[in-house]
């Protein structure tokens, strides 16, 4: 079991959440790979979008749902100043995932998590879980709690 799985697992288990992980066969690197691997609806997937602050210079994660586009005008007022995308050398050091399995949770670095209201209308959703062939689904509500993420609004329509 990779290091990043591992972390995300023990994040899992001390939350006391119910979830479940699971290896697919094809890759779930994008949230359409995702949808099609694990047999959901587009928007049941959970992106893990990070982004930089360009004043502070810190990692913010958006978590949105699959078939939603981020707007980066909205994110950045979530975050209180300019954003642009995190490079990967970046989000490999702040959260310890590779971009294509970056997990809500499991980061090795605490950082601000926002949450697209879109996935709470669902029973069940589905996140990346450390690395690009393994997800796990959980409850909506108990994604908000175990992310410490914050609802907010951010999305592009």
């Amino acid at each position: 079991m990779s290091k990043s799985l591992r972390r995300v697992r023990a994040a899992l288990e001390a939350s006391g959440v119910a979830f479940a992980v699971q290896e697919m066969q094809a890759e779930t690197r994008t949230a359409p790979q995702a949808a099609l691997a694990v047999g959901c609806a587009l928007d049941q997937i959970v992106k893990s979008l990070l982004f930089c602050g360009q004043n502070s210079g810190r990692l913010a994660l958006f978590l949105v749902a699959g078939g939603n586009q981020l707007s980066e005008a909205k994110a950045a007022l979530a975050l209180q100043e300019p954003l642009s995308r995190a490079d990967a050398p970046m989000v490999r050091a702040i959260t310890g995932f590779a971009i294509g399995g970056v997990a809500p949770i499991g980061h090795l670095t605490e950082l601000p998590v926002f949450m697209d209201p879109a996935l709470m209308a669902f029973d069940t959703v589905w996140a990346a879980a450390g690395t690009p062939n393994h997800v796990f689904s959980i409850a909506p509500p108990a994604l908000l709690q175990i992310s410490k993420a914050r609802l907010t609004e951010f999305i592009d329509y």
